[in-house]
């Protein structure tokens, strides 16, 4: 199998993450493939019309996105515990994977409007919503986190998620007031799963 990734993605590093805890990494063919807003890589887009990555390419040449889906189908590949669990404590799982997405949905549209759109047409109020969208869901978060099992996908979903905000918004101190997330992130972060996978900037 081949994943298109970018080292500072997010969505791949959610798929990585998984890839390590099923014990499956060895079986990836991990490539880097750039892609943008504005310049989506051809690699990419060959196999995914969006042009948006992760992309997990399978031996029979089958393409597989988003992160949710490569997740799934890897989780199924798994012999060991499975990180979308059965019955009730899926839809839990979903649920949190969905509100950490949301999260990072936002954070990359801040990232892509004040690095990728000019200056001069900047919209600040529109900004100020999506950061607003990312404290939100980090609030929501703080008072789930005490309820959460040790490691499912939504777990992995929000440790990506917040591990983002280290990496590309270090100005918004996503930890002041939540001592309940920071806690557990900073235990959760010590899984050799997710120091493999460090994001790149």
């Amino acid at each position: 199998m081949k994943l298109l990734y970018s080292p500072a993605s997010p969505y791949a590093r959610k798929v990585l993450v998984l890839a390590h805890e099923a014990g499956l990494i060895d079986r990836i063919d991990v490539t880097v493939a750039g892609a943008s807003p504005t310049g989506p890589s051809a690699e990419v887009a060959a196999h995914n019309p969006l042009g948006k990555i992760p992309a997990l390419v399978l031996e029979d040449g089958t393409a597989l996105y988003d992160s949710r889906v490569i997740c799934e189908y890897l989780d199924g590949l798994s012999a060991g515990p499975r990180l979308f669990p059965e019955g009730a404590a899926r839809w839990d799982a979903l649920t949190r994977q969905a509100l950490a997405d949301g999260l990072l949905d936002a954070a990359l549209l801040t990232r892509y409007e004040r690095v990728l759109r000019p200056e001069p047409q900047r919209w600040d109020a529109w900004e100020a919503g999506q950061i607003g969208k990312i404290r939100s869901a980090l609030d929501r978060f703080e008072t789930l986190v005490a309820g959460m099992p040790p490691l499912d996908i939504g777990t992995v979903a929000l440790a990506c998620a917040v591990g983002y905000l280290d990496l590309r918004f270090p100005d918004l101190g996503w930890r002041e007031g939540r001592p309940a997330i920071a806690a557990w992130y900073a235990e959760f972060a010590r899984r050799p799963s997710m120091e493999a996978t460090v994001p790149k900037g």
